[in-house]
């Protein structure tokens, strides 16, 4: 249950990351918001050292800086996506295969889910897509470059996961540090080579630290609830972040929820209902 509960966090505290992340990028060039969301993050990891600790031997570095590569690609993949498009396919892809990976490792593991979790899996799975996909999803056809590229951005957050997961139990937030760290040093770098194409618009400075705040709250969230349950189920709710986004663009934006979003929000709900029971 306290992995679920952290699992939840974590969710909650990646979609609103997202939400104020993308409202920064409405704002200036992406690579902007990056560079004022990159050091708010490290900021908050490191002040959270003292209270949790941290250990940096060298599987620590060495899965930390892994990380730290895979978010950063990530995040560079997510934004040639994006600008190829249409997002309201590209997204869900992206989201189902950054949830499977993960499941899959587990299950490798040796996770093994009761009956409740066998549907509240899939359930999950299926309202992960039902929640990303955009309205009219499937109308416009992505070509064979942005499908690959949305599995990869999939691939590339999965991976980062998964490698937080690796990191020694006993690290304390060591791998999320060396992670941020690397991460930062990746996007700040593509910044100063790409500083002629930013454009003149200042970043807003309040929402892009929020986003980075979030952003590594929720990996810390993650990292606490890998620890303490399995992968496959913590993977999976953690992957619900789209719910999040979702109401707040509902809440504060005004943003239509459509039927198909509705029923993806009610299967989560019924699928985090039955994980809880696993």
């Amino acid at each position: 249950m306290i992995a679920l509960l952290l699992g939840l966090g974590s969710s909650l505290a990646y979609g609103c990351a997202d939400f104020l992340g993308g409202l920064g990028a409405r704002k200036a060039h992406v690579l902007r918001t990056v560079m004022v969301a990159a050091p708010a993050s490290l900021t908050f990891e490191l002040l959270v050292w003292p209270l949790l600790g941290a250990s940096f031997d060298p599987a620590v570095v060495g899965w930390g800086a892994a990380s730290g590569v895979a978010s950063a690609a990530a995040f560079a993949l997510l934004y040639k996506t994006l600008a190829i498009g249409p997002m309201n396919v590209l997204s869900p892809v992206t989201a189902l295969v950054s949830a499977a990976l993960p499941v899959a490792v587990g299950l490798g593991e040796g996770d093994r889910p009761g009956p409740a979790g066998l549907f509240g899996l899939p359930l999950a799975l299926a309202a992960v897509v039902l929640v990303s996909a955009g309205p009219k999803a499937g109308a416009a056809r992505p070509s064979r470059t942005a499908l690959t590229l949305a599995f990869g951005a999939g691939a590339a957050i999965a991976l980062q996961l998964v490698f937080l997961h690796q990191a020694p139990s006993g690290s304390g937030v060591a791998p999320l540090i060396v992670g941020r760290a690397v991460s930062s040093a990746v996007t700040l770098t593509a910044a100063g080579l790409l500083h002629r194409r930013l454009g003149p618009e200042k970043p807003a400075y309040a929402l892009a630290a929020g986003a980075g705040v979030l952003d590594s709250l929720a990996n810390l969230l993650f990292l606490l609830a890998a620890r303490s349950g399995d992968l496959t189920v913590v993977a999976v709710i953690t992957a619900l972040y789209p719910t999040a986004t979702v109401l707040l663009a509902r809440g504060v934006l005004a943003e239509r929820i459509h039927r198909g979003q509705l029923l993806g929000l009610g299967a989560a709900a019924v699928a985090v209902g039955l994980l809880a029971l696993n």
